[in-house]
C-alpha cells in the first residue's frame, strides 16, 4: 500500500498529539517553582555575601526579635545568578557577650519545597544585644559536595513586652520557654503554641519533650481575673513545640503566668497563682 506524503504528515501529527495529551496528564507533571512567588508575604531582612553566593534572609516583619523567629533563607549563585536549590544548610546564632559566648534554642534549616529555592527554620534569641554585646549568625552550606560559609551580625532589640523565659529549674537544668502564637490575639479561646527547650552545653539547645506548660492568663489592671477554658500546651510528638488554648475574654494588656511541669507533676519553674501570689516569675505579656 502506497502513502502520499500528505498521510504521512497526518499520521505524524496525530502521533504527536496524543504522547502531548499523555504527558499533559502525567500524574506527576514536570513543574518549576517561581522564586518571585516563594517568598510573597516575607520581607528581606538582609543580604549575606561571600566569595562564591549572596544568602537573603527573610522573615515576615523583616526584622529579627526577641525570643522566636520564623526565619527563611535562599541562595543565589553570584556566577549564575541563579538561585540554589539542592544545598544543605545548618545554622549556628552566636551572642558573643564581654566574658563569654553562647549559642540559643534553634531549629534545623529544611528545604520549604522540593522544587523550590526556600529554606526555613526557628531561632530563639533569648537576649537582646547591645553596644558591647551582639548575635552573629554563621551559615553553613553544602552544594555538589563543595562546603561554603557565611557569617553575618543580626540585630536583636529590647522588646517592650515578654516573650521569652530563661531560668534554671529545680532540677538544676536551665531552661528556655518562647511564646509563639497568637500573633495575632483576639477576644476568643486562640489557640495557643509555645516553645520548650533545656541547655545541653553553652551550644547546645534541644526541645524539652515530655513536659506540660501551665497557663494562667491574668489582667493585672482589672482586679487580676482569669479567665475560663484555657488548655495547658503539650506536646503531640517528640521533638515537637507545645500545642495548647489560651482564653482571652477581652482587649487590654494581660500577663499570661506560667509553670513547667514535668509529667509526674513536679513543678520546674514558676509559681501558681492565689490571693497573696499575683504573678509567676515566669510569664508572657500581651495588649491587644
Amino acid at each position: 500500500m502506497k502513502f502520499s506524503f500528505k498521510t504521512i504528515l497526518a499520521f505524524l501529527a496525530m502521533a504527536f498529539l496524543i504522547v502531548s495529551c499523555r504527558t499533559s496528564d502525567s500524574d506527576e507533571p514536570l513543574t518549576t517553582t517561581n522564586p518571585n512567588t516563594e517568598i510573597e508575604g516575607l520581607t528581606k531582612i538582609k543580604e549575606i555575601t561571600n566569595d562564591t553566593h549572596v544568602i537573603e534572609l527573610y522573615s515576615k516583619s523583616g526584622s529579627t526579635n526577641l525570643g522566636y523567629n520564623d526565619l527563611k533563607l535562599r541562595i543565589k549563585n553570584k556566577a549564575t545568578n541563579q538561585y540554589e536549590k539542592n544545598a544543605s544548610v545548618s545554622w549556628k546564632p552566636v551572642m558573643h557577650m564581654t566574658m563569654m559566648s553562647h549559642s540559643c534554642p534553634n531549629s534545623n534549616v529544611e528545604k520549604v519545597t522540593t522544587d523550590g529555592t526556600l529554606y526555613s527554620g526557628y531561632i530563639v534569641f533569648t537576649m537582646p544585644g547591645n553596644a558591647t554585646e551582639y548575635w552573629d549568625l554563621k551559615i553553613d552550606y553544602t552544594i555538589a559536595g563543595t562546603t561554603y560559609t557565611a557569617t553575618t551580625f543580626i540585630n536583636v532589640p529590647v522588646e517592650a513586652k515578654k516573650t521569652v523565659n530563661s531560668f534554671l529549674g529545680s532540677d538544676n537544668v536551665k531552661y528556655v520557654v518562647a511564646y509563639i502564637d497568637p500573633k495575632s490575639p483576639k477576644v476568643a479561646i486562640n489557640d495557643m503554641i509555645v516553645g520548650v527547650w533545656k541547655m545541653q552545653d553553652m551550644m547546645t539547645f534541644p526541645v524539652a519533650d515530655g513536659y506540660t506548660v501551665k497557663v494562667d492568663p491574668r489582667m493585672p489592671g482589672m482586679g487580676n481575673h482569669s479567665s475560663p477554658n484555657n488548655v495547658n500546651p503539650t506536646q503531640t510528638a517528640a521533638g515537637k513545640l507545645y500545642n495548647g488554648k489560651l482564653s482571652l475574654t477581652m482587649t487590654g494588656y494581660w500577663k499570661v503566668n506560667l509553670q513547667l511541669a514535668k509529667a509526674d507533676g513536679t513543678v520546674l519553674g514558676g509559681e501558681e497563682i492565689t490571693s497573696t501570689n499575683l504573678t509567676s516569675s515566669l510569664f508572657f505579656e500581651l495588649d491587644f
